[in-house]
């Protein structure tokens, strides 16, 4: 239970919510108990038994008793002057409004807990995004895509449709129990205690389902993580399946997890739907009980309950048997919340590792040089950079070639802190970028990668990405320059038009010159090209080589290049191999030199 009340912690402040409640379930209660026991009076009177006989008006307390005295004096007026069935009539009409009033303060009392769900939820999820957005880059070396989106769906509306929806259930139910019992205790303790034998044993039945079934939960949302990992896979890599006919392979994998899923999902179901018929027959069981050995005991004059009195106690009993089952209910159904719970707590309680520290510096404007010193970087044992030592100089352009896992997309993400090097330091004007504030120090850098990264949203949103204000001025000059302006006045609503998922209603070259355009307006003064024309066509790579030619200008360059032919005119090129550094200096320099750079241009021309 202590995930239980932790989630609930995502519902505070509790003074919006808790004294409302108290008050609604108390008055809900009261008026419940209230309707049976008017059922005593009731039968005396269609029975002709004796009723008790209070002639004057008894002095106000809070007990029992008073309210007790205070009914049957008006009961006894009702009997005097309108008859029996004048009495039946008041009391039906006492019933009535109690019940109206009992189900007036239910409803109050859900508004008042779906407020708290509805806030609980919001929260969880907030916080589940934040981590999401906020974690560097080596969280989702570690999780899948699959499990993080189950996570913010599946297990959010898990915990909606158990924990959320079983508060009610938790925080009402047994209050009702033990009002119920007080009041069965005030009309016969010896046969209250006599049944209570019995509450241990259900309640051991339903704590084994319980325990069952939280087991097989995180098996089940294990296996949903699965299925839509395998989900995503196949739509992002749709065009490769079917060039590789692949399709069947697939399908047959999707299948066997799916089956999986669908078994644990019947067994779950299976054992939570017999928490309900299991509870009901224990209680009519015990009712059951109830009526043979108290019938017995009135039957041998050794009960002081009447008959109206014990028919109203076997009502009272059957009104422990639906909030018990509700009960039951919501434990077996909280299992499958505490196993979402379990996960989404996870999430949230993972620390980030890259964070301001506490006298991070303000920084905005780059004035001098990039060291690099020493630097290295491993994501587990095995290290990617090894001890790289470098400078560069503002306003100049680096380059970094080498052959694919040589490290330098790591170095280039080391610089925006996406991750912290392991060894070494980087300085920017002198101060470590440990040292600048996160925010300071990325509002310095714009990156280009070689996948252009758009999101479902309008043309002119996209460029203007982080900004607070938009300027379309600005964005339309920043899309000139990006050679972009032109195609997009051609799209149905210009720079407000949607692009899709991912920018799906654009072709690669429009996509690549439209993140050339968001680099360009951010207008940053370090620049990182992370191979940013490898993936374009002859025509659109001219496009949008010159657009960064353009963006280049009086702007300090780390450009990660896989055509050579792109980097002829860097300050300085060097040239790594399994995170060292083996070869540095300009294009006539190293090709002078004849090693790895020489071969890799002759490579490159060979193809």
């Amino acid at each position: 239970m202590k995930i239980f009340f932790r989630l609930l912690q995502f519902s505070k402040p509790y003074h919006h919510f808790v004294p409302e409640y108290i008050v609604y379930i108390f008055l809900y209660i009261i008026f419940g108990l209230l309707n049976f026991t008017l059922l005593i009076p009731l039968l005396d009177v269609l029975f002709n038994n004796k009723q008790p006989q209070v002639a004057s008006m008894p002095h106000f307390s809070l007990s029992i008793d008073y309210f007790k005295d205070y009914f049957y004096y008006n009961l006894n007026g009702y009997v005097q002057t309108e008859g029996k069935l004048g009495v039946l009539i008041y009391v039906c009409a006492v019933i009535f409004v109690f019940v109206l009033l009992k189900n007036l303060f239910g409803f109050l009392s859900q508004k008042v807990l779906t407020r708290m769900r509805v806030n609980l939820l919001g929260k969880l999820r907030r916080d589940l995004f934040f981590q999401y957005s906020n974690q560097s880059l080596a969280f989702y070396h570690n999780e899948k895509k699959g499990d993080l989106l189950s996570t913010i769906s599946n297990d959010v509306i898990e915990i909606e449709n158990s924990i959320a929806a079983s508060v009610q259930t938790i925080f009402r139910e047994p209050l009702v129990i033990i009002s119920t019992f007080i009041m069965l205790f005030y009309l016969s303790p010896h046969l209250t205690l006599f049944t209570l034998i019995f509450f241990p044993i259900s309640g051991f039945i339903i704590s084994n389902i319980s325990r069952r079934l939280r087991k097989q939960s995180n098996e089940n949302q294990g296996m949903v993580g699965v299925v839509l990992n395998m989900a995503d896979e196949a739509i992002s890599g749709i065009r490769i399946i079917k060039s590789f006919n692949a399709e069947e392979i697939i399908n047959e994998k999707f299948k066997d997890a799916n089956t999986k899923l669908s078994r644990t999902l019947k067994s779950i179901v299976n054992q939570r739907e017999l928490a309900s018929p299991l509870s009901e027959i224990l209680g009519v069981l015990v009712i059951l009980v109830i009526i043979v050995y108290g019938g017995s005991l009135i039957l041998q004059g050794k009960s002081t309950l009447t008959a109206s009195g014990f028919i109203a106690y076997i009502a009272f009993y059957f009104q422990i048997i639906q909030p018990a089952k509700n009960t039951a209910n919501a434990f077996t159904f909280l299992q499958r919340g505490l196993s979402a719970g379990e996960r989404v707590l996870r999430i949230i309680d993972m620390p980030q590792t890259i964070t301001d520290k506490k006298d991070a510096l303000a920084k905005t404007e780059f004035s001098s040089e990039i060291v690099c010193n020493n630097i290295s970087f491993a994501y587990t044992d095995q290290p990617i950079l090894k001890g790289l030592t470098t400078t560069i100089a503002k306003g100049k352009t680096i380059a970094l070639v080498g052959e694919s896992g040589a490290g330098k997309s790591t170095f280039a993400d080391l610089i925006p802190r996406f991750y912290d090097v392991t060894g070494g330091s980087i300085t920017i004007d002198g101060i470590d970028i440990r040292d600048i504030k996160v925010r300071d120090l990325r509002s310095m850098i714009s990156i280009v990668s070689q996948e252009a990264i758009l999101f479902n949203d309008s043309v002119l949103n996209n460029i203007t990405l982080g900004s607070v204000k938009v300027d379309k001025e600005k964005a339309i000059d920043a899309a000139k320059i990006a050679n972009a302006h032109e195609f997009i006045s051609q799209l149905e609503k210009g720079y407000d038009t949607e692009i899709g998922d991912r920018g799906m209603r654009l072709s690669g070259g429009q996509k690549q010159r439209l993140t050339i355009a968001r680099a360009i307006y951010k207008n940053a003064p370090i620049l990182i090209l992370d191979e940013a024309t490898s993936a374009l066509d002859t025509e659109s790579e001219r496009l949008v080589q010159d657009a960064i030619n353009k963006m280049m200008q009086n702007r300090t360059s780390i450009v990660i290049a896989h055509r050579l032919s792109t980097i002829r005119h860097a300050d300085e090129i060097i040239v790594l191999q399994k995170g060292n550094i083996i070869e540095r200096g300009n294009h006539e320099q190293l090709l002078e030199a004849g090693g790895m750079y020489k071969k890799l241009i002759e490579m490159q021309e060979m193809k």
